[in-house]
């Protein structure tokens, strides 16, 4: 019997992931990533307790993740004139049996790709190798057209094709040919990091502002001798156009291009300009997702990741829902082997809720108190008890975490996704 020999379209998070598992398993897989050489690009991501149980199941470990960034203990929501709206412990801190990891989104792509390279072996990723397009075959498989980054082409064979190529997928794009197109409701984001003192916990996430302009800031490591860290800062601006800068990743940006809007952001326990001016670098990209689709699966191919629902990032869990798709479409081929048929339960399991994630993203995810503060007293109080009773604020946030699949309880009672030692028998 042939033994299965799954593709993988990208080499990001969720696609490395998605390959780690696999090995863990016993199944062949090769990932074609477009880029020529992989670099730690980006900055700041959270890394949930759902995902970092799965990073710990797949074999990396505490330090390997201290090394790339650091574990939140609070998050919380702060009005633009510094009060108090809202705030809960995570991680550890709130019962979790795992931490959350605020980290440099880069440094954990590098550590995922060095370790599927150092455990399967270089030929395990194909660098500047993109998967144009698919095939199906009449007597089951599917086929691959590679693009390289020479110019040629060439063909791959594969049990299954999953797609994992992100936002602008080639995948997603012939399984669904009249998706409609990015989707951008006039949010701007300029990203960087900036060396600073951490406020509040010393390792805290904190929103800051309102519905129409925030900071987000958190550490993304450890505080040196001096107590400075790197700390990872979203600004963000509601622009009332609607028909530009919808697309783009980390596009170099300028200082004077939004710090105008935080003008006036100092408190005695944080100085929003000087955190800004401390910038080595600064990037500009749109907050963006794509509409749902009604099914992730064309036969032997199926979406994960932003493939299959990139959403905002209000919710700080896309790259965690990556690694949770991996390893929950490798828990059902553990099932039903790799099949399609292992794919369609991925899908009717997982598309319904997910796509209503992104939808609760658009209205703000757990940033949606701001928007409450703002409809009910226009951003301006002194108690947020007289806006919104404590017992609201818990119940909002215990709502999106369920939805999100990071309820403390349920998490901690759960099962392993995929139990230890297991190996998919062909």
């Amino acid at each position: 019997m042939t033994q299965p020999h799954i593709l993988i379209a990208g080499g990001g998070i969720g696609g490395l992931a998605l390959a780690l598992s696999l090995h863990q398993l016993g199944v062949r897989c090769t990932v074609y990533e477009q880029v020529r050489a992989l670099k730690p690009l980006g900055v700041g991501i959270n890394i949930q307790p759902n995902a970092v149980r799965e990073l710990f199941d797949l074999g990396l470990t505490p330090a390997q993740l201290d090394k790339i960034g650091v574990p939140a203990r609070e998050w919380a929501l702060v009005g633009q004139k510094g009060q108090e709206i809202y705030a809960e412990p995570r991680g550890t801190d709130a019962g979790y049996r795992w931490p959350q990891y605020a980290a440099h989104r880069g440094q954990l792509h590098m550590l995922l790709y060095q370790t599927l390279v150092d455990r399967a072996g270089p030929e395990a990723v194909q660098l500047g190798a993109k998967i144009s397009g698919y095939s199906i075959l009449p007597e089951g498989g599917v086929t691959a057209t590679i693009d390289h980054t020479d110019g040629s082409h060439s063909i791959a064979e594969g049990t299954l094709l999953i797609g994992a190529d992100g936002i602008h997928s080639a995948v997603r794009a012939q399984m669904h040919p009249d998706q409609p197109p990015i989707h951008w409701g006039g949010a701007l984001m300029w990203r960087g990091t900036s060396r600073a003192k951490p406020v509040r916990t010393g390792s805290s996430f904190v929103g800051l502002g309102d519905h129409r302009q925030r900071m987000v800031i958190y550490p993304i490591s450890a505080p040196d001798a001096d107590g400075f860290a790197t700390i990872n800062w979203i600004a963000e601006v509601t622009l009332d156009e609607t028909d530009a800068r919808k697309s783009g990743w980390y596009k170099p940006a300028q200082l004077s291009d939004f710090a105008h809007h935080f003008d006036g952001w100092t408190y005695d326990w944080l100085d929003v300009p000087a955190l800004l001016r401390g910038a080595s670098e600064i990037y500009e990209n749109p907050m963006i997702d794509r509409d749902p689709v009604s099914t992730w699966v064309d036969g032997p191919v199926a979406l994960i990741g932003d493939a299959a629902h990139a959403m905002y990032p209000t919710g700080s869990n896309g790259a965690s829902q990556a690694i949770l798709d991996a390893r929950n479409l490798c828990a059902l081929m553990l099932k039903q082997g790799v099949t399609p048929a292992a794919l369609r339960s991925f899908d009717d399991t997982y598309c319904g809720p997910i796509s209503d994630l992104i939808l609760r993203n658009r209205g703000a995810g757990p940033f949606g108190l701001l928007n409450m503060v703002n409809d009910r007293c226009g951003g301006t109080f002194d108690r947020i008890d007289d806006v919104i009773p404590a017992a609201e604020r818990s119940a909002y946030m215990a709502q999106y975490k369920t939805a999100a699949g990071f309820a403390v309880d349920a998490l901690n009672a759960a099962d392993p996704t995929l139990p230890q030692g297991a190996r998919l028998v062909v």
